[in-house]
């Protein structure tokens, strides 16, 4: 129960209400809401999971909601601006991964998976405006994200307003506990509760908890900064990733990322806290992490594959084994990339050249009209490689 409430929380809103039920041994249903806004789960997305998981093998009742119909506005949370409305298709293509990205933290066997579209996009007008009228805008805006804006001149949608009390009602439809969410999420998850009581229903318990820098070590993991590690990432690109972490984010990704005990934490800490008397190199701490994540999401085998990739070419300077070959002689760098999936889109191409994080034969590339000879090795970031036919 001591991890449950205590290893990477945040807050719990109402701790001594939650902690009497764990103690008295309650099965509970506990909520975890991830709207499918990006194709794929990364490490982010499990800090939540991984509550969730502690939940269901303390034998408690998993339940997962995929807000099919929340993306279709978007959350706010967060953001500074207006976020690009999806469409269903698009939402549908997003959904391809979820579940089995989700399979890796959570076991889908014994959760509850639920779609929000069966109760938000099944009833007609009148529940929308039996719902929004239990709430003022008065009420919405006061939100830290909204008066932001408001204060400097950007817009506000109405969708958005009405975006916490849909998810809100994710609760009452599955009469949930607990609600677990980042703590950007704290205003949605109030919310739950407020909806939950506006229905008769008894409020649930919350747990927040941190949000986790991405590779830039600056900002929120997020795909649409380039800054995260993917669930689906080939091994030596995860192992790769995260040895690229500054070394101040390794206690965080430790403690919300893995299994390892809070007593090696400990030590990871005091290492950190005192480098002359360091019993391990910031190097081994961040090896051992990153073996760490890549075996629980590709087993040990490859794992240990991926660390001795690592050292091989990022350590001793040489060559990865198996290049894969392309054909783009005489193709500028952006076509090869492009055409060659070796990066997420053209745009992402122009800004790995802008950060010279694209090199050719060793030489590092500025001009994204540069042509390609054969045999020449391009390099994509840290860990891609890919030689020219």
């Amino acid at each position: 129960m001591n991890e449950i409430l205590e290893r990477g929380v945040e807050e719990i809103i109402e701790k001594d209400h939650l902690q009497g039920r764990l103690e008295r041994g309650d099965k509970l249903r506990v909520k975890l809401g991830i709207d499918p806004t990006a194709k794929d789960l990364h490490l982010g997305h499990t800090v939540v999971l991984r509550k969730l998981r502690q939940f269901q093998d303390a034998g408690h009742q998993a339940v997962f909601i995929i807000g099919d119909f929340t993306a279709l506005i978007g959350d706010p949370s967060g953001r500074s601006d207006l976020r690009p409305v999806l469409t269903p298709e698009q939402i549908k293509e997003n959904l391809k991964n979820y579940l089995k990205e989700a399979g890796k933290v959570i076991d889908l066997k014994k959760a509850e998976v639920r779609y929000n579209s069966e109760w938000l996009g099944s009833q007609g007008p009148e529940f929308i405006m039996e719902l929004a009228s239990k709430f003022t805008v008065a009420r919405m805006l006061e939100r830290d994200d909204f008066q932001k804006r408001i204060k400097n001149d950007q817009d506000v949608g109405v969708l958005e307003i009405m975006y916490p009390i849909l998810q809100g009602y994710d609760s009452v439809a599955v009469k949930a506990d607990v609600e677990l969410g980042g703590t950007d999420q704290k205003f949605n998850l109030l919310m739950g509760r407020k909806v939950q009581k506006r229905y008769g229903q008894s409020e649930q318990d919350i747990i927040t908890m941190p949000l986790i820098e991405g590779l830039d070590g600056v900002n929120k993991m997020s795909k649409s900064l380039g800054n995260y590690v993917g669930l689906s990432d080939e091994p030596e690109d995860m192992f790769g990733k995260i040895m690229s972490t500054p070394d101040d984010l390794m206690v965080k990704y430790y403690t919300l990322l893995t299994d390892v005990s809070e007593n090696e934490i400990e030590k990871l800490r005091q290492d950190r806290l005192n480098p002359s008397l360091a019993k391990k190199p910031p190097k081994q701490w961040k090896e051992e992490l990153a073996r760490e994540i890549t075996k629980m999401y590709h087993g040990e085998k490859e794992a240990d594959k991926a660390m001795e990739e690592f050292e091989k070419v990022f350590s001793k300077g040489e060559l990865p084994e198996d290049i894969q070959e392309f054909s783009g002689e005489g193709k500028s760098i952006l076509d090869f990339i492009a055409d060659n999936n070796l990066a997420e889109s053209r745009s992402e191409t122009k800004r790995l050249l802008e950060q010279k994080a694209i090199k050719i034969n060793s030489m590092v590339v500025t001009d994204w009209g540069q042509l390609l000879s054969k045999g020449d090795i391009v390099q994509v970031g840290p860990r891609k490689f890919a030689k020219v036919k």
